[in-house]
This record gives structure tokens, C-alpha cells and sequence, in this order.
């Protein structure tokens, strides 16, 4: 949520503060009263914003525009936050992957295991850009992909039961888990991929054994899309269960640029912040634009 939210309801609660200390305050019990009402909600509004930013985070990274090149790219930001986690000392559970037969990825989600890794990298959410020779190309001419990064908080059981999903709402598929470049590994239909039909948010699980596993991994995902696309939208919960309009995973949408020819520098367009330094940033040193948000701070563990 932004700071400016934050910052309004601080001060409507000061506002509503101030008048309780008035000498007169309880001469209108019943306003007195709606007052203490609305004085509650706003701190209970206000704990809400970034409640979510404590826990772990479930990243999914979705190839677009660009065939083979963009494919490829999802890997390489697939390795950039492997090495990103690795360097913090940070777990790490694959979800889901879908390959091509060049080891880039169609999707690929997986969850990041630390207290606070969803407010540390939810600003990594939107398009990544990515300008390259091609390696796919054999006449070697420069091309331009792009993939779409999601990073949503991973919910307590608890927690998920604030977002109800009416069961007539969703269309669940079962399938073969699948290991790289599509080939089958498990006889069992234990993926599973679960559609909700009046947003048409897909999400889809199979880094489970069971199948029952993997349709509450991908249920737990669900949640998280749809709480993702309330907070963006400022809408409550059940306002996003409606139609839903995808990003267009293309030009004109990227919050960031990877460009390896003909010079090196990768930018964050929302920040400004950029750095020669391409290996670098694909190895994982990312810091240079995480911190450049305002970052949670939690008590170590």
C-alpha cells in the first residue's frame, strides 16, 4: 500500500483523537460513539496495510511477447532469484515448471521460505524487459522479450480463510507432473490446474507428490492472485472475484530493462535507479533496486 495511504488514515485517526479530548465529546453519546466506531476501523485499517509483508512469497515468472528468447529470459531471472535467495541464506520450493526443450520456461512458481521475503520483493511484481542478441537468431540480430514477474504473500491457513472462493466458481484439471522439456515423470495425475471462471485467473501446482497437495498449493496461490489484484485495484476482496483484465505482457508495461547490446546497463523505470553492471544483476546482486523501496523491518529469528 502506498505511503500516502498511510499517511491519510494517520491522520484522520490524530483527527478523531483530538476531538475525543474535547471537554463536550460525550454530550452526543450516539456521535461519540460512531466516532470510537470509525476510530477503530481506521486502526485496524491502518495494522492491515503491509499485514501480509511478514511472511514468505510465492514468485511466478510467465514468459510473453518473444517465443524461444523470452522463454529463455524466465530462466535467467528464474537463476537471478535463485542466487538472489541463496545469498541471503534463504529456502527455496519449486511449485510449478513448465520447460521448453531449450531449458527456458513457458511459467515456472516456486516459494521463497523466509519471515519477510514477500515485503522485501513484492515491488519485483510487473513486466521485465530484456534486449539481447539473439542465440535463437542465426542471423544474430538484436531482439527484444519479456516476462512477467508475480510475487505474491504466501497466506497462513488461517489467513486464507479471510478469502472465500465458491467452488462453483472454479474449473480444476488434473494432469501429469511433467519434468523438463515436457517428458512425463509421474503416472499419477498429481498436477493440477484450477481456473477461476469469472476473474479467468489460472494458476496451476505440481511440485507436490499427491494431487490433493497440489490443488491446496494452487488454491493457496489463487487466494494470493486475487488478494494481489484487490490491493492494486484498491478494491475489497470480493470486488476482484469479478472480470478480471490481464497485464499485456509487452511494450509499454515494464517496470524494468535488462539490455546487454548494444551497450550494458540495466534500469528500474519507476525508481530511475540503474547499473552498468548486467552479470552482476543476473547473479543475483538485485539489492541496488529492492532497497530503493521502503523495506519492512522485522525482529530477527
Amino acid at each position: 500500500m502506498a505511503t500516502e495511504d498511510k499517511n491519510t488514515i494517520e491522520k484522520e485517526i490524530n483527527e478523531l483523537e483530538a476531538q475525543m479530548l474535547l471537554p463536550d465529546f460525550w454530550s452526543d453519546k450516539n456521535k461519540a460513539q460512531n466516532i470510537l466506531k470509525e476510530l477503530a476501523e481506521l486502526k485496524n485499517k491502518k495494522e492491515g496495510l503491509g499485514k501480509y509483508d511478514k511472511g514468505n512469497a510465492i514468485v511466478t515468472i510467465i514468459s510473453g511477447a518473444g517465443g524461444d528468447d523470452a522463454e529463455d529470459f524466465s530462466a535467467m531471472l528464474l537463476i537471478m532469484y535463485l542466487k538472489y535467495a541463496d545469498k541471503k541464506g534463504w529456502g527455496i520450493k519449486f511449485i510449478h515448471e513448465h520447460k521448453n526443450e531449450h531449458n527456458g520456461y513457458k511459467n515456472v512458481s516456486f516459494e521463497i521460505i523466509r519471515k519477510g521475503a514477500y515485503g522485501t520483493l513484492k515491488n519485483e511484481s510487473g513486466v521485465h524487459r530484456l534486449v539481447r542478441i539473439s542465440p535463437f537468431n542465426a542471423k544474430k540480430l538484436r531482439h527484444t522479450s519479456f516476462s512477467l514477474v508475480e510475487v505474491l504473500p504466501k497466506f497462513s491457513k488461517l489467513e486464507e480463510r479471510d478469502i472465500v472462493i465458491p467452488e462453483a466458481d472454479l474449473k480444476i484439471e488434473f494432469a501429469r507432473s511433467s519434468g523438463p522439456g515436457g517428458q512425463n515423470v509421474n503416472k499419477r495425475e498429481t498436477a493440477v490446474r484450477i481456473v477461476h471462471i469469472p476473474s479467468g485467473i489460472a494458476v496451476s501446482a505440481s511440485g507436490e507428490r499427491s494431487q490433493e497437495q497440489n490443488r491446496e498449493q494452487a488454491m493457496s496461490i489463487l487466494r494470493a492472485k486475487i488478494f494481489k489484484k484487490a490491493e492494486k485495484q484498491k478494491r475489497c476482496v470480493e470486488e476482484s472475484l469479478q472480470l478480471n483484465k490481464n497485464m499485456e505482457i509487452e511494450w509499454g508495461n515494464q517496470i524494468r530493462s535488462y539490455v546487454l547490446h548494444p551497450y550494458k546497463m540495466v534500469k528500474d523505470h519507476r525508481t530511475g535507479v540503474e547499473t552498468s553492471n548486467t552479470e552482476a544483476v543476473l547473479n543475483g546482486e538485485i539489492d541496488i533496486f529492492i532497497k530503493n523501496f521502503p523495506q519492512p523491518h522485522y525482529a530477527p529469528i
